[in-house]
């Protein structure tokens, strides 16, 4: 799967344990938006001194999970609704070119992972493992476009967005689950099929069909 690492340079081992102990805190939500991370709590909390702790919150900076402020430190990255919705726009043209060029040159062996992955996020019992599971399909599903740098751009704007997408699930809940199950199906029969025009539209009406939805809801979010 395409993933964060795409984003950087390899990190030394500690700043990279400390960076995905960071990241998964922040995806899962035990951090929430506007959070402080305070760089002497992380050195003693990882037994590490303030140079990988630096090294580690710079990674997630440009990951778009942290954001760095001048004589104040890192906090969690937040956003507004308007900047949640420009990115929604943005993902709805980008990514379906990398799931074209992705498509080319996937193995059988993807399809299958992706078909696996589809009926995971249909079973899902609960709105946290939805959003893990919901969020490895995609990126599994671009994970073969030899464009690395609009995967690293489409990682990172999973990761902005992120919060946001778990605020929405828990005003929801599971009311618009089918919808998004039978998207899937087709993504995936389009992919199996290897019909890259079929599968950029309905991947492009997939990402559309929710930003609309977020815009037809209020969704409380830290500025």
């Amino acid at each position: 799967m395409i993933d964060d690492d795409t984003l950087h340079q390899p990190l030394a081992a500690t700043a990279r344990r400390i960076a995905d102990a960071l990241r998964y805190d922040i995806l899962a939500g035990t951090l929430a938006p506007g959070t402080r991370v305070r760089q002497e709590d992380l050195s003693a909390h990882f037994g590490a001194s303030r140079i990988p702790v630096r090294e580690a919150l710079k990674a997630l900076q440009s990951e778009g999970l942290l954001r760095l402020k001048a004589n104040t430190g890192a906090w969690v990255a937040s956003m507004s609704r308007v900047e949640c919705l420009e990115i929604y726009k943005i993902r709805e043209r980008i990514e379906p070119l990398a799931l074209s060029e992705s498509i080319r040159l996937m193995p059988e062996s993807a399809l299958d992972i992706l078909e696996d992955l589809a009926q995971r996020v249909e079973q899902a019992k609960s709105i946290e493992s939805f959003i893990l599971l919901d969020r490895e399909f995609h990126l599994r599903s671009y994970e073969h476009s030899s464009l690395p740098e609009l995967n690293a751009m489409i990682v990172r704007y999973w990761n902005t967005t992120q919060q946001y997408r778990r605020a929405y699930m828990h005003k929801v809940g599971f009311n618009r689950r089918p919808i998004v199950d039978s998207e899937h199906r087709l993504l995936v029969d389009a992919i199996r099929r290897r019909d890259d025009y079929s599968a950029e539209r309905l991947l492009q009406v997939h990402i559309r069909r929710t930003r609309l939805e977020f815009e037809k809801n209020e969704i409380s979010m830290i500025d």
